[in-house]
């Protein structure tokens, strides 16, 4: 097992990413925190890792506030004795551009997705400092390596996450601690629904259309960003450190044009 006898947190855990996250390092062996905003998500997913005899506690978090993430990392430690993986996952985002958001919607998404991270690593890092060592993933995006229409918030801070994750990993770096960002294309998950706006019984037609921007031809599975974290955070990846790493289909190779276009153009 990739993760045996480690304690890794995992923000945004009640659903999708995060969710399937949490599910898979503790199948890698990892004692794991449950965190979500909502309580009832968090807990069942500690539920389900604890159905399939893994070891999970849960606890409700909003990663915008200062003294509730110094609480979640203290009570990670608390449970389990240590921290030796903080999963900055928790995220949210408003499909507009920049002239249509409003300053709250900016405010919330840049909360969320860059505050949030910051708050994670401020409180998570001291505790990996005096173990000597341990590994921070952020969750940026796709959106965060390359322009995309209507997201002006979200790859705001996405952005700022890469970049934030860069300069961690080489201020803790003789810390022992590593630090990375992955960056998602599209992911079949209930956050990328909602925040798409998706009309009840539609999905599958959003998906089919955000599928087909991906050279690949479909779009990700939660469960393919967790095997991502998983090996990412284990000793396998130690020589791994300050970087931003796809995992899009191939998005991120360059502009690509689909098949079906090119034959509608010739």
């Amino acid at each position: 097992m990739l993760l045996e006898n480690k304690v890794v947190l995992v923000t945004g855990a009640g659903s999708g990413i995060g969710q399937a996250s949490a599910i898979r390092f503790a199948q890698e062996g990892a004692k794991v925190m449950v965190a979500d905003v909502r309580a009832e998500s968090a807990s069942n997913t500690a539920a389900m890792i604890e159905k399939a005899a893994g070891t999970a506690k849960s606890i409700a978090v909003d990663v915008r506030v200062p003294a509730q993430v110094e609480r979640m990392v203290n009570e990670t430690i608390a449970s389990f004795g240590r921290l030796d993986v903080l999963f900055n996952n928790a995220g949210v985002y408003v499909p507009k551009n920049v002239v249509d958001t409003s300053e709250e919607e900016w405010d919330w998404v840049v909360d969320v997705c860059l505050k949030g991270v910051f708050l994670g690593c401020k409180y998570a890092i001291p505790q990996m400092i005096k173990q000597g060592g341990g590994v921070i993933i952020n969750t940026a995006s796709g959106a965060g390596l390359e322009g995309v229409p209507n997201l002006g918030a979200y790859q705001a801070a996405k952005g700022g996450v890469v970049i934030m994750s860069k300069g961690i990993a080489l201020d803790f770096a003789r810390n022992q601690i590593r630090c990375v960002s992955i960056c998602p294309g599209v992911i079949e998950t209930p956050i990328a629904e909602n925040c798409n706006q998706v009309p009840a019984g539609s999905s599958s037609q959003v998906w089919q259309r955000t599928g087909n921007m991906h050279p690949l031809g479909r779009n990700g599975k939660p469960e393919e960003v967790a095997a991502l974290a998983a090996f990412l955070a284990s000793d396998q990846a130690g020589f791994i450190t300050g970087v931003a790493v796809p995992i899009d289909g191939g998005f991120n190779a360059g502009a690509f044009i689909p098949p079906g276009l090119i034959r509608a153009s010739s």
